[in-house]
């Protein structure tokens, strides 16, 4: 190191003390090798040699300088006047002191790698956790309101909910006895090509399965086949990941979503193909509900090419159900339920 090639033929007169008792000793202090050498000016021969990098000043500051080969209470200590040798010992301490290792910078440098690591998962992760927690907590009547924000917003795309009264009345009738008792149907003008499933168990039929038809079957089966294709937390989360953090942290805490947080999910679900369940189940939850899933197939492809699973596997393909889904009255009612 250049300030041991520099200072190492360096001396000066000093004054040691070998212990607290003993009297002052006039001695040479030298830069040895990384040590400090003080020795007999009359003899010559070495009195101590103490570790420059253990080497402490016991009054900074102040003249003569004090050092001590080791920490404050160390027995020998050794007075120093000469300005070029007390820089010397200090030059020379940091020279040594930069050249040494430093495990504790390197344990520091990988403590904040790894709270940085930690911090960065944390955004990447807790965001999704609280939405998901927000989507599985929320009770009923939070979920309705969900799937109501959402429904606002297709009816952006689609034209407003149809609300004649008495369509609308028939579809309250249905619907809890086909898909469940909290269930809730709206119908919107546009063509859906099917049913969504919306949080809340709300769901939407498009105009064109009633108008379309010769019977409810189509529309019934399309209501039976949301409900089967959309699990009911998985729709809740979908929308609150589109809502956002925040929507999801005010519907738990204050038990509503902001103003327009909504906005555009009407249009990414209406731009996705409706989702369709496996058969099997579609097909037992028609036998259970009383409705020939022939009806839905050809809603699907006219043609039943595509379908022929469905269609040979109707439930009641060799006799009707024993119970119309509807009177001709009520079902006419449905149909007009976008008239007027």
């Amino acid at each position: 190191m250049t300030a041991l090639t520099e200072f190492q033929r360096l001396e000066a007169q000093g004054s040691w003390r070998q212990t607290p008792e003993a009297r002052l000793r006039e001695v040479v202090v030298s830069v040895g090798e990384a040590t400090l050498i003080l020795t007999d000016p009359k003899s010559e021969v070495p009195l101590s040699h103490w570790s420059l990098p253990a080497v402490t000043r016991l009054n900074p500051g102040e003249m003569p300088a004090l050092y001590a080969p080791g920490a404050e209470g160390a027995d020998e200590t050794v007075e120093i006047d000469d300005r070029l040798m007390i820089e010397a010992i200090e030059r020379v301490q940091r020279a040594i002191s930069a050249h040494r290792a430093h495990p504790g910078r390197l344990r520091g440098g990988l403590t904040v790698l790894a709270v940085v690591a930690m911090l960065a998962a944390l955004a990447i992760w807790l965001p999704d956790a609280i939405i998901r927690h927000a989507a599985r907590i929320a009770p009923p009547a939070q979920a309705r309101m969900i799937g109501e924000a959402v429904l606002a917003d297709i009816e952006r795309s689609t034209g407003a909910i149809c609300t004649r009264a008495s369509g609308q009345a028939v579809l309250d009738w249905l619907t809890p006895r086909l898909i469940g008792e909290e269930a809730l149907a709206r119908v919107v003008p546009g063509p859906l090509n099917g049913a969504l499933r919306l949080p809340g168990d709300l769901y939407v039929l498009g105009a064109d399965l009633l108008g379309g038809s010769p019977g409810p079957e189509a529309a019934a089966g399309h209501l039976l086949a949301a409900r089967l294709a959309g699990d009911p937390a998985a729709v809740t989360e979908e929308a609150l990941h589109h809502a956002g953090l925040r929507a999801a942290l005010q519907l738990m805490t204050l038990g509503g979503l902001p103003a327009g947080v909504m906005q555009g999910y009407g249009e990414i679900l209406l731009s996705r193909a409706v989702p369709r369940p496996p058969v099997p189940p579609l097909l037992a939850a028609m036998g259970q509900a009383g409705v020939g899933s022939e009806p839905y197939a050809r809603s699907l492809d006219p043609t039943g090419q595509s379908v022929p699973d469905l269609i040979e596997g109707d439930p009641f393909r060799a006799a009707p159900p024993p119970k119309p889904l509807l009177t001709d009255p009520q079902w006419l009612a449905l149909q007009q339920i976008c008239a007027g």
